[in-house]
């Protein structure tokens, strides 16, 4: 007789399909219950963190600058010839006054004795034309004096004659004889007086001329004179000859530039600032920079305003004096302030800035177990801290080493 088989209910089909079923449902709760934002395991210690602060905001902005000296003279032949000494080279210091060159100029020295010649001529005839004046007067009065003389016989020739025609003694004749000759010498003294006076006074003016003349020659002698003092090249200045592009023999042209001069009795700094700044420079900002473990204000004196390859320069003065030991042409990062100090959050400055702009940052989380990304909003920015606008709260840690390895991913845990 059959026996009737019971059928099992778990059986191996069943079972893969309660299994698989398990899985599916397991599957979709474990989707709906994860972080689903992306995520990169890093080394803690390998990162920079920063925490988030309250603080004073300083505005400066870190400049370089070279440090020269606060006057550089150019040396210019003043005249020009040909080079016979080269006694200084350029990298020694000089005195003022010292002779740096010694020039030759022929054509000079034979204009100084032609204008030295012109002046003895001329001092010799105003000797002889003052001499002649002095003659003349003399010769006037011996003339007068004899006129003199003659007038008085004529004149009491004429008044004896008068009175005997009156007396019908003597002829008419005789009498208008008289009478003409004392008026004749009377005229004659009157013109002679006269033409003495004229020769005076034209001997005068051309004494004064002669002297004008004399005065003009004199002058240009003495232009002459400095003239060929200048075919020596001498120091204006003290300081150090940094420069002497010349040599024994070389021509050199009237107002060619042959070296310069640095005044060593002060520095200045020129600094090189991005033309974004153009518009908030200005004469007075001030500045510091550290030399030797010191910290030196500066203050800017001058601004060039033109502009090459994005930048223009400014020139800055010491406030208390150059720091001892700084030389010509040393580089230093001054930080120029362009605004007061105010207080503001801040987080410090670091290579994460290249990557996100200021938009956003990763942040930790208490336990400092990940970091989160989180968008913020910086502002100004100085040598060690952004300005945080918005984002992020003081006491917040942040990474602010750079996020090149990080890529897109919204979480770092460590």
């Amino acid at each position: 007789m059959d026996r009737k088989i019971e059928k099992k209910f778990w059986t191996t089909q069943r079972i893969v399909l309660f299994v698989l079923g398990a899985a599916f449902v397991g599957f979709f709760g474990w989707q709906l219950l994860k972080d689903h934002k992306t995520t990169l395991n890093v080394e803690q210690d390998k990162l920079t963190i920063s925490e988030v602060t309250n603080g004073t905001f300083d505005e400066t902005i870190p400049i370089t600058g070279n440090v020269q000296p606060l006057k550089t003279i150019r040396l210019d032949a003043v005249v020009g010839g040909y080079v016979t000494q080269k006694l200084v080279e350029g990298g020694n210091e000089v005195t003022k006054g010292q002779t740096l060159l010694k020039l030759e100029n022929q054509q000079l020295k034979l204009n100084f004795l032609q204008s030295e010649t012109e002046a003895s001529r001329l001092v010799n005839d105003l000797q002889n034309t003052r001499q002649r004046l002095k003659v003349e007067r003399f010769a006037l009065r011996r003339s007068l004096n004899e006129l003199d003389f003659n007038i008085e016989q004529a004149k009491d020739l004429y008044d004896r004659n008068k009175q005997l025609f009156a007396d019908k003694v003597v002829s008419e004749q005789e009498y208008l004889r008289a009478k003409r000759d004392f008026e004749r010498l009377t005229k004659q003294r009157e013109i002679e007086i006269e033409s003495q006076k004229y020769q005076e006074e034209n001997a005068v003016i051309q004494i004064k001329q002669l002297e004008g003349t004399l005065e003009r020659t004199q002058r240009n002698v003495e232009l002459w004179r400095q003239t060929l003092e200048n075919l020596e090249v001498k120091a204006p200045v003290p300081g150090l000859l940094s420069s002497m592009d010349v040599e024994v023999g070389s021509n050199i042209s009237q107002g060619q530039n042959i070296g310069q001069i640095d005044d060593l009795r002060g520095f200045k700094i020129r600094a090189a600032i991005d033309e974004y700044y153009i518009n908030r420079v200005f004469s007075g900002l001030p500045g510091s920079f550290d030399f030797n473990g010191k910290n030196y204000g500066l203050e800017i004196i001058k601004i060039y305003p033109e502009v090459r390859s994005g930048r223009f320069e400014v020139d800055m003065k010491f406030l208390l004096g150059a720091p001892e030991g700084i030389k010509r042409g040393q580089s230093v990062t001054v930080r120029l302030q362009l605004g007061q100090p105010t207080k503001a959050v801040l987080l410090a400055t670091g290579g994460f800035f290249s990557t996100t702009g200021g938009n956003w940052v990763y942040v930790l989380e208490k336990g400092d177990k990940r970091a989160v990304r989180r968008r913020i909003s910086l502002g100004r920015k100085n040598p060690e801290f952004f300005e945080v606008l918005e984002g992020l709260k003081p006491g917040e840690r942040v990474i602010t080493s750079s996020y090149d390895t990080f890529g897109e991913n919204e979480v770092l845990e460590f």
